[in-house]
């Protein structure tokens, strides 16, 4: 019935929109033809976009680089200005006007305002607080500095750009000056993140002085867009007109954020009120969209509005929610956003030297002011030479919010293609160069503060366990406990760590794994609530050890998972693909369990397979003091996980006397399997005991322990069965 429905809503839908689309003076079939031209369009980016992040990335430059060269390849002025055959033009025609078609650019508008809305989301208030001044002093210095001197530069060189001597006021000059202005402290956190320096006194103050960038360059970009409607209204320079104008334009997003703030928690019930965690982050998205459409009707630009809604539920217990529900559309219209700003770059308008040389001078001075505006105020606090230097280059990679204003006024026309491309042409250069001596800077293990830094009230609690097996199932529990009092948990993916973020109201803790210890970071005052958890957590353990303690059957589970032996139709891996004929052994020397894995341990290591011998006997024996890995039939199966293998290893050795293996039906065991699996990576070893227990039926043990065979011979044996 509701597939009914469905088909019917939709059919309802395409017979009004066509005749709205026939009522407004367009034909159903161009209409089609359009709406066919802009689905292969986004399959292309989206393709195109991927594939130069995925490159990219591999040069270890960052992906929204290569999304960016890959929408400049594709685009109108490259190979989607070629004419097609049958289509009479290219796949990304040239517009009269603008290179993108009103209907993509649409979709990047709305990809910019979910980019903009994360951004907002992902504003740390908290962390600004923390390092407020230092922060304040390095955000409002970079701003300044880089505002001035970009307003500056181009006014010096407009003649030689734009053909006419343009004023500090004009609409050029202003927005690239507040182009200049822009942080992605996206790239620099990725980079202090690899080298563990997020935390540090410069990550911090970098993160901190990034929330000011951020507030000041979307006022100043509100400003600006008041200045020049204004202006544009009157036809001239009225400085009331345009003064009333920039104050309604602060007053507005002033206004706007402080209600947004100070009703945050009941935006938040209302959302959660919806209780489906995909429907809470959906209508979160709404209200982002009608709020940006509210503040491009103000005179202000979209992604203000967008910006202000993401910034006021960042302080909500669903934040981290709302990011991984959406976190699909994110990966999936972004990068289409990125690569078609690269589709907007005239390689026509760049070849000129008067643009190249003002792109270059206008890159090195945004640069250097940026370094100068944010590390002198850095100096002047708490940071010596080195931090100074840490901090500023910090703050150098331009990124999104540039692109984005630099499409702004692009699309207003208030940027050319001249001078769009040199704001690409910045943004490339200072993200590809300010992530490489950002690692130089911090190369030298010296602090960059005079002195050290108080932490204020954060404490970390740090909880041992044997192995890591039980601190992951120790970490699972505890989630699960914390997700029981109403927290919402949070998956923070990293290479090395398992990493959670638990939230409620205004509790946030920090969970993750070092080793196998768990390492709790949060406020003074929550330390009892952790260990609540903890302590409540343990007591399940024992409960469940106690209940483990009951008879259960083991011989009959090991009889169930031989099985297939009888009938041998189960599904099998190719065993020459982990058994090799010189980690065979025709006739074994060892009289004990020990001897045994010991002499198949040492073969492996002879043969180059492993080189933590101890540590892998070690694990071996500890597995064979909780269970005996001694079947039926004659046949042992000792095996282990150990992250010193990146794959399977096995070794097979054959002692035709048989060996006490304490095995199911207490007789000796003459056929030996060591199978070595790794512990965190991905591996059929589950595949791998099913296959050699098929393998190893009457017929073929018979066949193995006849007397006088080769390690070549065993393994055929093994191979063929």
């Amino acid at each position: 019935m509701k597939k009914i429905i469905s088909i019917a809503l939709t059919l309802l839908f395409c017979s009004v929109s066509s005749a709205l689309a026939a009522e407004s003076g367009f034909e159903s079939s161009d209409m089609t033809h359009r709406m066919m031209i802009l689905m292969i369009q986004l399959g292309l980016i989206v393709f195109a976009a991927r594939m130069g992040c995925m490159l990219f990335t591999k040069l270890k430059l960052p992906g929204v680089l290569g999304e960016l060269f890959a929408g400049m390849l594709i685009g109108p002025y490259l190979l989607g200005g070629m004419v097609l055959p049958g289509l009479g033009h290219g796949l990304f025609p040239l517009g009269s006007h603008f290179p993108l078609s009103p209907e993509l650019y649409g979709i990047c508008s709305f990809a910019a305002v979910i980019l903009l809305f994360v951004v907002g989301l992902e504003t740390d208030l908290k962390l600004f607080l923390r390092f407020s001044v230092t922060g304040t002093l390095v955000g409002v210095g970079g701003v300044v500095a880089s505002f001035l001197v970009g307003d500056l530069v181009t006014i010096m060189l407009s003649e030689m750009v734009f053909g006419q001597q343009l004023g500090f006021f004009a609409p050029q000059c202003l927005f690239l000056g507040v182009l200049s202005t822009a942080t992605s402290v996206g790239i620099t956190a990725r980079v202090l993140s690899d080298k563990r320096k997020l935390d540090s006194p410069e990550g911090v103050t970098i993160l901190a002085g990034a929330v000011i960038d951020d507030v000041l360059g979307i006022i100043l970009l509100a400003i600006v867009l008041g200045m020049i409607t204004a202006s544009r209204a009157t036809g001239i320079v009225d400085w009331g007109r345009i003064g009333i104008i920039a104050i309604k334009a602060v007053g507005i997003w002033l206004a706007a954020t402080f209600l947004g703030l100070a009703f945050s928690r009941r935006i938040s019930g209302l959302l959660k009120w919806f209780r489906d965690k995909t429907s809470i982050a959906v209508m979160a998205l709404g209200l982002a969209l009608v709020v940006a459409g509210m503040f491009e009707e103000a005179g202000l630009a979209m992604i203000i509005g967008a910006y202000v809604t993401g910034l006021s539920l960042s302080q909500t217990d669903i934040r981290r929610l709302i990011q991984e529900k959406l976190d699909p559309v994110y990966r999936l219209l972004v990068p289409v956003f990125f690569c078609s700003m690269g589709m907007l770059v005239d390689f026509r308008a760049l070849a000129s030297w008067p643009v190249l040389l003002f792109g270059s001078v206008y890159t090195i001075t945004s640069v250097v002011s940026k370094i100068a505006g944010c590390s002198i105020p850095a100096f002047f606090s708490k940071f010596n030479l080195r931090g100074s230097a840490r901090i500023g280059m910090g703050m150098v990679p331009r990124g999104e919010v540039a692109l984005i204003i630099a499409g702004i006024g692009l699309s207003s026309n208030v940027l050319g293609p001249e001078a769009f491309g040199v704001a690409v042409m910045m943004t490339a250069i200072t993200t590809m160069a300010a992530p490489v001596l950002l690692v130089q800077l911090f190369k030298n293990p010296a602090p960059g503060t005079r002195q050290a830094v108080d932490t204020g009230e954060e404490s970390t609690l740090r909880y041992e366990f044997p192995t890591l097996e039980i601190a992951d199932l120790m970490i699972s529990k505890i989630n699960d406990a914390f997700a029981n009092e109403g927290f919402y948990i949070h998956s923070l993916e990293h290479e090395d760590y398992d990493l959670f973020q638990l939230l409620k109201d205004d509790i946030m803790i920090s969970l993750h794994r070092q080793d196998c210890d768990i390492v709790f970071r949060c406020n003074q005052r929550d330390q009892h609530l952790i260990a609540a958890a903890v302590y409540e957590v343990l007591g399940e353990f024992r409960q469940m050890i106690n209940e483990l303690n009951k008879p259960i059957d083991q011989a009959e589970i090991q009889r169930k998972m031989h099985a297939g032996n009888q009938n041998g139709n189960g599904r099998r891996l190719d065993l020459a693909e982990y058994i090799r004929p010189s980690a065979v052994i025709p006739e074994m020397e060892a009289e004990t369990k020990r001897g045994v894995i010991e002499e198949l341990l040492d073969l492996l290591c002879e043969t180059g397979d492993l080189s933590n011998r101890e540590e892998i006997l070690k694990l071996l024996l500890e597995r064979e003091d909780l269970v005996s890995t001694g079947m039926e039939n004659g046949i042992a199966f000792p095996h282990a996980k150990s992250d010193s293998v990146d794959r399977i290893v096995a070794a097979v050795g054959i002692k035709t006397e048989g060996i006490d293996f304490d095995s199911l039906d207490g007789k000796p065991c003459k056929i030996f399997v060591l199978e070595i699996a790794p512990a965190s990576a991905t591996g059929p070893h589950l595949q791998f005991m099913s296959t050699i227990s098929q393998v190893l039926d009457e017929n073929t043990c018979a066949k193995l322990l006849e007397k006088s065979l080769s390690s070549a011979q065993i393994h055929a044996i093994l191979t063929t069965s």
